[in-house]
């Protein structure tokens, strides 16, 4: 099934005010193609990880008064949930599209899986690309790039990861929304799947 591309509509979502209006527009405009995304990449998901996996698209069932001011659709190998487990998401912000490898404060595993992050830092510090992004705190925009990244300062967030109950890690791509609107849906496809593959030694790490 192909999958569509974004459009400025999309991003604009979230400039709607009010919780039920942009909840409304997030339903009819973004929701089916975090569908389309979560149906074309499951199987892509599974088969590079060995495992089966399974996705789950955003509801923000939770929210009483403020507005979403991003959406997504996660991967994980339980039908049930992603929160606790490390998990891959493709989402996106008024501002860009994000491709994450996401481990977020409710996996109970985070100080094993810090250890390991620290012991193949070199590893990661290589193998990950320049342009590529990682980030602390999945509800905020905010991110560094890897090439800003000294390797201590990688060390740290491995770290944290050990030590702090509410700390993350999460490491991916993002597009700027410019770019994002003008992707044609193959390009956007084939741009996931190259982000996938080279997050892939992160979640099997996990």
């Amino acid at each position: 099934m192909p999958v569509s591309g974004f459009t400025k509509n999309d991003f604009n979502v979230f400039t709607i005010d009010g919780l039920d209006e942009r909840m409304e527009a997030l339903k009819e405009h973004v929701r089916p193609k975090l569908e389309e995304l979560g149906k074309e990449f499951t199987p892509t998901l599974s088969s590079l990880t060995g495992e089966e996996m399974f996705y789950h698209v955003a509801k923000h069932a939770r929210r009483t008064k403020n507005p979403p001011k991003d959406t997504w659709v996660a991967f994980a190998a339980n039908s049930r949930g992603y929160k606790m487990m490390p998990h891959f998401q493709i989402g996106l912000w008024e501002s860009h599209v994000f491709i994450w490898f996401a481990l977020i404060y409710e996996a109970p595993d985070k100080e094993a899986f810090g250890k390991v992050l620290e012991k193949n830092a070199d590893f990661i510090y290589k193998q990950i690309p320049a342009d590529f992004v990682w980030s602390t705190d999945h509800t905020k925009p905010d991110t560094i790039k890897h090439d800003e990244l000294s390797r201590d300062e990688l060390l740290s967030m491995f770290s944290r990861l050990q030590t702090v109950k509410k700390a993350e890690i999460l490491c991916g791509y993002q597009v700027p929304r410019e770019r994002a609107i003008k992707l044609s849906p193959d390009d956007l496809a084939k741009m996931i799947d190259g982000v996938f593959k080279t997050l892939i030694p992160l979640y099997k790490m996990a």
